[in-house]
């Protein structure tokens, strides 16, 4: 019963993170208006991937080092200026009209898998928050999770990565139906939309990381 309330209470847990808007939920409303489904679960697997490295780099200990206003202040004005770069290019080429609705990837894996997994990566990535919640909230779970012993982190870690992949996959499955019906102007506006919520959140994030610095 220990293994399954862990992993009950991580979906949980993952689940509210999961549904607030942030960088990675515009990300996938983007690619996802672009490519079809597939391309919401390729950014979620990237982003997996990360997060159970994370995991383990936290289970060695180092977690802590994510905490000091240095690492997470830096983070913020690297990731701030990421996001800012995403969202300037999301806004730039809808303005433009150099984009336009792929209406033929909505059953299939959409081309460069790869590429979608490492944005999925980079964008976590670029949020401190991700980071700083790891550091705090995720190691308070490892803890106990780790009484259990290594089926209490599993249990944990699947836990959290399905209430990811179930939140962002019922995005991505809505948006993939529902974009047929979808004109190219309201298309074109939502992405520069989002791309001007990028841009926001990024320059949010570069003077949280810059109060961060004044703080030490």
């Amino acid at each position: 019963m220990e293994i399954f309330g862990l992993f009950v209470t991580a979906f949980i847990v993952g689940l509210s993170g999961a549904m607030m808007p942030g960088p990675l939920l515009t990300i996938n409303i983007n690619e996802s208006l672009r490519r079809g489904f597939w391309a919401g679960p390729l950014l979620i697997l990237g982003h997996a991937l990360l997060e159970t490295a994370l995991v383990v780099v936290i289970l060695l200990g180092l977690g802590k080092i994510l905490t000091n206003s240095y690492v997470s202040g830096t983070i913020g004005l690297l990731g701030g200026v990421m996001l800012i770069y995403f969202g300037f290019t999301m806004a730039k080429d809808a303005a433009s009209k150099k984009i336009s609705l792929d209406l033929t990837g909505s059953a299939s894996i959409p081309q460069k898998p790869g590429r979608l997994m490492l944005n999925g990566a980079l964008v976590s990535l670029a949020n401190p928050y991700w980071s700083l919640w790891w550091a705090t909230i995720g190691l308070s779970y490892l803890t106990n999770s780790l009484i259990v012993g290594v089926f209490g982190v599993g249990a944990f870690l699947l836990g959290h990565l399905l209430a990811d992949f179930s939140w962002y996959g019922f995005i991505s499955y809505i948006i993939a139906r529902g974009r047929r019906h979808l004109k190219q102007t309201v298309y074109l506006l939502i992405i520069f939309i989002c791309g001007i919520f990028l841009v926001v959140l990024g320059a949010k994030f570069i003077g949280d990381g810059i109060t961060r610095f004044k703080i030490m």
